[in-house]
């Protein structure tokens, strides 16, 4: 009767710690989906602070044709330059889909999709865009998400 008492117990107790597990998981994943709507409004504003402040301070940032982006500082200079280049641009849609997010830890991945289409200005002819990403992210002691890993390529 005793190792009964003590198989129940620890069952249960397997059982809570798994509960526990899979709240702590709904919770980041619910937290990340934050992450990805103020990702998805920073960039329909076209508002580098806001983008930058999702960013952690070692991020990095892999574009096509260009080198590595190593650390915040080098992705604030590049989105800098890139809209330097852009003055009088207004975005006129944005659209971010992610998909497949997986957590372990204070580390997720999740793909995503994004189609933006963009005013230029000045007679240009409108940028309409899609794009694939892949962002790797961090919890950080704060709490809160953060990208570290950026991917990006051109979509069909």
């Amino acid at each position: 009767m005793r190792k009964v008492r003590l198989a129940v117990l620890l069952w249960c107790m397997g059982a809570g710690t798994g509960s526990g597990m899979a709240q702590a998981k709904q919770a980041s994943l619910s937290e990340i989906a934050g992450l990805n709507q103020a990702l998805r409004e920073a960039t329909e504003h076209m508002d580098n602070a806001a983008t930058l402040a999702l960013w952690a301070e070692d991020g990095v940032s892999l574009l096509p044709s260009t080198k590595p982006l190593v650390g915040k500082a080098a992705i604030a200079k590049f989105m800098d330059e890139v809209m330097g280049g852009l003055k009088g641009a207004r975005m006129e849609s944005f659209a971010l889909d992610c998909f497949d997010t997986v957590v372990s830890g204070d580390l997720g991945s999740e793909w995503c999709t994004e189609h933006q289409v963009v005013e230029l200005g000045g007679g240009k002819p409108v940028f309409d865009g899609r794009g694939k990403m892949l962002l790797v992210l961090r919890k950080g002691g704060d709490g809160q998400w953060r990208i570290v890993r950026e991917m990006w390529n051109q979509a069909e």
